[in-house]
């Protein structure tokens, strides 16, 4: 065992160098976002992507691999491409795409931002991101096809912020058609909207099915947080800084976890590459 200023000595050099890293989260996602919205052609649009991005977009570069795996259900077809990429992505990163790469979480990020007071969601909601893989996903395109109300192309927050409403404002500001938005999403959008500013990430944590599916290898990606019991000065820093309510000093690389890494800041949790224990405390 240290003692205790071996201890205090080692957190905060971790957590100093944690804190630089964490402060260029903002630039990496915005550059992220440069990726996403900078369109590169036919070439890559039926690519799948491994982030939560609507490829209906105008600026849209790559496909949605949500879109995809639903479109394909409704043919009756296995997506093996997309499936291949996320299987890949989530094996090397779990999802740490969720916090550093994804743009709609990003855009969650920054209308959290708002300064009023916020509400904390309850883990157990997190369980609603695999009732919408099955449900909305695959079942409902599977046996009902794309002109189901509940597709979840027609329900997506997404579609209605980055296609609907780019379009409306395009066809209000230029000669380009106007297309507005259909009903339900004119209650989506703005309840999502609304939830977004008055608690953390609620679409992340409640609906996202791609968010819920990368999450399920938290625990065995290649990348991965590790706790150090030895280290905790139980400043409790890990717990109040992590929005998604995770108590990661009792299990690290939970289906919770988006792995924004704010945690780490606190010095006790590193991340990691490869193998490695990921310890909790006694």
């Amino acid at each position: 065992m240290r003692d205790m200023a071996t201890t205090i000595e080692i957190n905060r050099k971790n957590a100093r160098r944690m804190r630089r890293l964490v402060r260029l989260r903002i630039w990496v996602q915005t550059a992220f976002l440069a990726v996403w919205l900078a369109p590169m052609g036919k070439a890559v649009q039926s690519m799948p992507s491994c982030v939560f991005h609507c490829y209906a977009c105008p600026l849209a570069s790559f496909a949605c691999p949500i879109g995809v795996i639903a479109n394909f259900s409704a043919w009756h077809a296995f997506p093996l491409l997309a499936v291949g990429v996320l299987v890949i992505v989530a094996g090397l990163l779990g999802s740490l795409v969720c916090g550093w790469a994804c743009p709609f979480g990003f855009l969650q990020d920054l209308t959290a931002k708002i300064p009023v007071r916020k509400f904390r969601i309850p883990n157990w909601m997190g369980y609603g991101r695999y009732l919408v893989l099955i449900g909305l996903v695959i079942l409902v395109p599977y046996f009902w096809g794309k002109d189901h109300p509940l597709f979840i192309c027609r329900v997506c927050p997404a579609g209605g912020i980055e296609v609907g409403l780019t379009r409306m404002i395009l066809g209000l500001t230029t000669d380009a058609p106007e297309v507005w938005l259909g009903t339900a999403k004119w209650i989506i959008v703005p309840v999502f909207l609304l939830a977004a500013v008055i608690t953390y990430r609620p679409w992340c944590k409640i609906f996202c099915p791609l968010g819920g599916f990368l999450a399920l290898f938290n625990r065995f990606s290649v990348f991965h947080l590790r706790f150090d019991p030895d280290a905790c000065t139980e400043c409790n820093t890990c717990r109040s800084r992590c929005e998604m309510g995770v108590h990661v000093e009792q299990a690290v690389n939970t289906k919770e976890c988006i792995r924004c890494l704010e945690c780490t800041t606190c010095g006790a949790i590193k991340p990691q590459f490869g193998g490695g224990n990921t310890r909790t405390k006694e």
